[in-house]
């Protein structure tokens, strides 16, 4: 960590109580480290909205892997924009249920592009696209 700063917020006694209990659930151990991980987000959130912006994300989805053909359509998408698609691994959660964890890396807009298109394909039963910035 560079050059720290100290700065001064007012906060509302009823706020900053949520916070501190928001803070120990997750396992914080001061209000600093905290608020840095809060303004890192804010500022992936910011960066995410740039079309262009080189980012990192993970799609996660789960499917019936009974579902027909829905294994081979996710593959098919993936291969459609091969060049942003870093890697891809396939779980088997139960006798119905798959998961598959897609890591990827390029333009903001491709990959959100590409996520939306996996998450909706047919046969998906849940899907979450998680966003990363090595840039923040």
């Amino acid at each position: 960590m560079g050059n720290l700063t100290r700065t001064a917020l007012a906060i509302d006694v009823d706020l900053l109580a949520k916070f501190d209990a928001w803070m120990a659930d997750r396992g914080y151990t001061n209000r600093s480290e905290a608020m840095r991980d809060m303004i890192r987000a804010a500022l992936v959130e910011q960066e995410w909205a740039n079309p262009k912006a080189r980012m990192v994300a993970v799609v996660s989805v789960i499917f019936d892997h009974a579902s027909h053909d829905l294994a081979q359509e996710v593959t098919e998408i993936q291969h459609k924009d091969h060049r942003c698609i870093l890697c891809s691994q396939h779980i088997h959660l139960d006798h119905h249920n798959c998961l598959e964890v897609i890591l990827m890396q390029g333009p903001a807009q491709q990959l959100r592009r590409v996520a939306n298109a996996i998450v909706a394909t047919r046969g998906v039963k849940a899907g979450k696209l998680t966003l990363l910035s090595p840039n923040v």
